[in-house]
């Protein structure tokens, strides 16, 4: 899943940049590091990666600058936000931009190690099995999933969400009408037992009901059951 993916290193601490390189190719990852914001979107836009890691502070630019531009440009790389220790609001700030996870620095490269690996599970699509088309979509009212490209339809238009919250939609559509519990959710999504006091599923879903809305669907369709966890329940547009 993870042999060989192409990573971007956007970080300004040249010593860290050495350590994760080093660590990450040996997990047979291929790295390219940049130190600054301008240097990140011009390695995007010219090439492929499979997955971004992305410092919050940087020179110049921000990495929330670097994450909002990307997001404007249509850049959907996935992105790992690094994010200074205890400061939540940093890595709140990053998930509303459309990260897909965080990591407190300084990091542990075997948790980064994991926390890519989960990343990347739930970015790849699957191999299109032309036989196989009606079982790689889900349709639940006017909202349609395409398991085999990632993708998600409402109103027959494209909606673009991050590869995290596909996974959240797919993962509830699956389950419409029943309650998944948070617990289960941050497990299949995040690849990680619900931490307390973590909000990263609240902030994906949150994000997540404002496009669907914007899309012509009514973001109370995908409701948080107090004490349980949340539930989608059919949508008739």
């Amino acid at each position: 899943m993870s042999k060989n993916a192409n990573v971007l290193l956007i970080d300004d601490d040249l010593e860290l940049c050495e350590l994760l390189i080093r660590y990450l190719t040996v997990e047979e990852f291929n790295v390219k590091a940049v130190h600054h914001g301008d240097e990140a979107l011009s390695q995007l836009q010219a090439q492929h990666y499979d997955v971004a890691v992305l410092d919050v502070m940087l020179p110049g630019q921000s990495g929330f600058d670097v994450l909002k531009e990307m997001r404007k440009q249509q850049i959907e790389t996935p992105v790992l936000m690094l994010t200074a220790r205890g400061e939540e609001v940093d890595r709140i700030v990053g998930l509303e931009l459309g990260a897909d996870d965080y990591l407190p620095k300084p990091c542990n490269p075997r948790e980064l190690v994991a926390r890519l690996r989960a990343v990347l599970r739930r970015t790849t699509a699957k191999p299109i099995d032309h036989n196989k088309k009606d079982e790689d979509k889900i349709t639940v009212g006017e909202l349609e999933l395409d398991a085999a490209s990632c993708s998600v339809f409402c109103l027959g238009e494209k909606v673009t969400v991050t590869a995290t919250e596909y996974r959240i939609l797919e993962i509830l559509l699956r389950s419409c009408g029943r309650v998944v519990s948070k617990d289960a959710l941050s497990k299949q999504v995040l690849g990680r037992p619900i931490e307390v006091f973590d909000r990263s599923l609240d902030v994906h879903l949150s994000n997540l009901r404002k496009k669907l809305s914007s899309a012509g669907l009514n973001d109370a369709r995908i409701t948080t059951v107090r004490g349980m966890g949340y539930r989608c329940d059919v949508i008739n547009s």
